[in-house]
């Protein structure tokens, strides 16, 4: 890293958050990895405290790294942004990133459905659903809780199958011949309960998405009733918005 000068314009503590956002993105610190300590930098480039921890909030703000109490600061990995997309599974949108997706299945079963589940599915209350609950992976790093609820009477003999390193929908196509077309997908902030966060390896509190999904077959028959919990420090949601010329 080069030094810092009191001669340039930009201040002391936009200076170091450049050099240590460079550094980032150069790969000399890698994600997960944790940055010198507060006492190291100012060691290291001559600055107040105040000027380090001034950087390291814009950096933290700007989603580059994390702070966690008591341990110390940690490159942050860059969220998957999402937005407006085809319909794809969870392990095509990692393959997609670049990512190695898995999952750890924590319950499959066959469930009765709830007033909730069955509204979603257009189902009789009490009729059996197939439930699969998976903690989701990227790179071996938990990115989410998923659990889905999908009709018995389309997909029979599918709570006997292993979903451990097999893709829903890779199933759903190739076993029983079925295409999901399209999906309405709605999300809401939340803060993480305690036994999701120990899933996800977060605190308890912290921001994630909630998201509600209901994918449907041709004719809108729906398929499948998907409920997630998204860690909010690896995903975003981005919109490409335009303007009609013709509103004022």
């Amino acid at each position: 890293m080069n030094g810092l000068s009191k001669d340039l314009p930009a201040p002391l503590y936009v200076q170091l958050k450049d050099l240590i956002l460079r550094a980032i993105e150069a790969g000399q610190w890698k994600p997960n990895e944790q940055i010198p300590s507060e006492d190291a930098l100012v060691a290291r480039f001559g600055v107040s405290k105040i000027t380090v921890r001034q950087a390291m909030r814009e950096l933290a703000d700007l989603g580059c790294v994390r702070r966690e109490q008591g341990r110390g600061t940690f490159v942050q990995r860059p969220q998957l942004a999402q937005g407006p997309r085809e319909l794809t599974s969870f392990t095509e949108e990692m393959r997609r990133h670049g990512w190695v997706a898995s999952s750890r299945v924590l319950t499959q079963a066959l469930v009765d459905a709830t007033e909730e589940v069955a509204a979603k599915l257009e189902l009789p209350v009490g009729e059996k659903v197939f439930r699969l609950r998976r903690l989701r992976l990227a790179d071996d790093e938990a990115m989410g809780i998923q659990t889905a609820y999908l009709p018995v009477s389309l997909l029979p003999g599918i709570e006997e199958l292993n979903f451990a390193g097999t893709s829903l929908y890779e199933v759903i196509h190739t076993r029983y011949g079925l295409y999901p077309v399209n999906a309405k997908e709605k999300h809401t902030a939340v803060a993480v309960g305690e036994a999701d966060a120990r899933l996800l390896g977060i605190a308890p509190g912290s921001p994630a998405m909630a998201a509600e999904r209901v994918v449907c077959l041709a004719g809108q028959k729906p398929l499948e009733y998907v409920q997630s919990i998204m860690r909010g420090d690896r995903y975003s949601i981005v919109l490409d918005l335009v303007r009609e010329s013709s509103r004022s």
